[in-house]
């Protein structure tokens, strides 16, 4: 098996960090609802975005066509997008309000809640070693949550 999927993962977890960072500092002086609409629907953002997926898909020769999408890929992909407009909102909303470097790591918790779905509503069996990790995840974030 390849692990070509940590490589993209640390990717995102880059980029993630970042994108704390970087919305701290544009939050300041304006509403976290406001900013995350702007985040959200700039058009220049957009644009690169949809260049960049379209370079990458043409580039790797995996276009597909949209009639391929079954209703249940439609539906789970809008949820997935819809959750994550969701997220962000009370991310930016959190991030408004507390330092981005306790923040950031709460939001992490969502490591813990994933597993736990994964074994609920996939069927995933993680190994003892997996449940360690994300034990330790877990008094991360409560450590860095409880304030004395």
């Amino acid at each position: 098996m390849s692990n070509e999927w940590l490589y993209w993962a640390l990717a995102s977890a880059l980029f993630a960090s970042l994108t704390a960072i970087f919305a701290k500092v544009g939050l300041q002086g304006i509403d976290s609802d406001f900013a995350t609409f702007i985040r959200t629907v700039v058009i220049i953002r957009t644009v690169v975005i949809l260049n960049a997926l379209a370079a990458f898909l043409t580039y790797s020769g995996k276009w597909q066509p949209f009639g391929s999408l079954t209703g249940k890929n439609w539906t789970f992909l809008i949820l997935s997008g819809l959750a994550t407009g969701v997220s962000w909102l009370a991310y930016f909303k959190a991030l408004q309000m507390g330092n981005a470097s306790q923040v950031a790591p709460i939001d992490k918790f969502s490591i813990v809640l994933v597993t736990v779905f994964a074994v609920i509503f996939l069927g995933e069996r993680p190994s003892s070693q997996d449940w360690i990790g994300i034990a330790l995840v877990a008094v991360g974030v409560l450590t860095l949550a409880i304030k004395r």
